[in-house]
């Protein structure tokens, strides 16, 4: 039974009593549904009379009711009041004697209200662009890259950016060879950087067959120490040299893609770019209207997801940080900074969840596997992601949030004015700061 109730804000303080009564009435019928599969020497399993279940269980069991009998007057509260808990109230039980009532203390915030959105009201920029013809150009062009092939040129060839060398190296630091700087023939992609700079432009404009040395200079930065700064000298034999070639942009090439023509290929690439486009212009609608959200409508927000928001953001810093010093200078979290950047997340996302709760927004198992099968094909081994989310049903519930705020936001535009505005398509690609 609630005795007392304190409100500020979205922050509740109860206070409450559970008779003596209620207590052994509950722990009784605690007792009573355990006995049901307890087994205890000398008695028949189930056959347990509740006296002698009282002297052995009779503390913990009391110890339960409390609890239960203390959620049920929470539940019964917040039913009455029409309020939502923003997270686990914290409890505090006045010390218990046996035979004596109990008096407790429950704290907790609330969800806040959201207030009607007119979203008619909200006018946003929508971008639009043409496809470009030197664009779907440029795709087709790299269409043919990817499936190029790298031919071996005859002896008179001389290795140009991108080919591919097969080399023996060995390097020097003055007379004495270091440890590492050795292989036998070796596929080097010029032009790829994999090597320290300077070495593979030297092997730029050489043949199959030459013997020479490249002199250069390890960075300062460099993983090694004892190579740091140094200067070093390598001997290198180029054993062969391949060229990509590039296939004929045909009907064959087209026909290997999965087009009948090139002329049906050049409309597919054409419609690849127009959804680009698209998405990139409905994303940047999305961000404008997430800031006209976090700047008209007034909300209270819950102090405990405002913590939770920063302790989360302080963890993720802290461990992006590990271990790195790049500055020279202590780095710091700056938690006032992000307190401003986790009212804004926490604002927003409780808009988005209580819109979309009220607008009948809801996760398909479809969406849900869509979003798994699209974040798997990023990865070399998709089954490594499925068995993520089959084994950890937190990062389920994770992305099963974010997909229903994107859901409710994508809802949200559909409601609200737009004025089109033209621009060129890089202008849909600009990288702007996070907010």
């Amino acid at each position: 039974m609630i005795k007392k109730e304190k409100i500020k804000d979205l922050h509740y303080s109860l206070t409450g009593l559970i008779t003596d009564t209620e207590i052994n009435k509950a722990a009784d019928e605690i007792l009573t549904e355990h006995g049901k599969n307890a087994k205890m020497p000398g008695f028949r399993a189930g056959h347990i009379p509740l006296n002698i279940l009282r002297q052995k269980y009779g503390a913990s069991a009391k110890a339960e009711a409390i609890d239960k009998l203390m959620n049920g007057d929470l539940e019964k509260f917040t039913a009455d009041k029409k309020i939502r808990l923003a997270g686990s109230p914290k409890a505090d039980v006045a010390k218990f004697k046996d035979g004596e009532d109990v008096e407790y203390t429950l704290e907790f915030d609330v969800l806040p209200f959201l207030p009607a959105i007119d979203l008619e009201k909200f006018t946003l920029t929508k971008k639009i662009t043409t496809v470009p013809a030197d664009e779907i150009t440029k795709a087709l062009e790299n269409l043919r890259k990817s499936r190029a092939q790298a031919e071996k040129q005859g002896d008179d060839y001389k290795a140009v950016d991108g080919d591919i060398a097969i080399i023996d190296f060995k390097g020097f630091v003055g007379n004495e060879a270091f440890e590492g700087g050795e292989a036998k023939k070796h596929h080097l992609i010029l032009g790829s950087g994999s090597f320290i700079p300077g070495f593979e432009e030297k092997v730029i404009g050489h043949k199959v067959g030459e013997e020479f040395d490249i002199n250069v200079k390890f960075p300062k930065e460099y993983h090694s120490e004892k190579l740091a700064g140094k200067d070093a000298k390598f001997e290198i034999k180029i054993h062969e040299l391949r060229h990509h070639v590039l296939p004929e942009l045909n009907d064959e090439l087209a026909k290997e893609i999965g087009q009948e023509s090139v002329a049906k290929l050049k409309e597919h690439v054409h419609k690849i770019l127009e959804e680009q486009y698209t998405e990139a212009s409905k994303r940047e609608m999305r961000n404008e209207l997430l800031d006209i959200l976090a700047d008209k409508v007034k909300l209270d927000l819950p102090h405990v997801l405002v913590v939770q928001e920063i302790e989360m953001a302080k963890k993720e810093y802290e461990h992006a940080h590990a271990g790195h010093n790049h500055s020279g200078k202590d780095e710091k979290f700056d938690e006032k900074k992000e307190e401003k950047e986790a009212e804004r997340r926490v604002k927003l996302g409780l808009i988005l969840a209580e819109w979309g709760t009220q607008n009948q927004v809801a996760i398909t198992n479809e969406d849900l596997q869509r979003a798994i099968w699209a974040e798997a094909a990023r990865y070399p081994d998709p089954n490594m992601v499925f068995d993520f989310y089959n084994k950890n049903p937190n990062a389920l519930a994770m992305m099963r949030g974010m997909l229903f705020e994107q859901k409710a936001l994508d809802a949200m535009l559909e409601k609200v004015k737009t004025k089109e505005k033209s621009v060129k398509p890089e202008e849909l690609f600009e990288q702007k700061s996070v907010k």
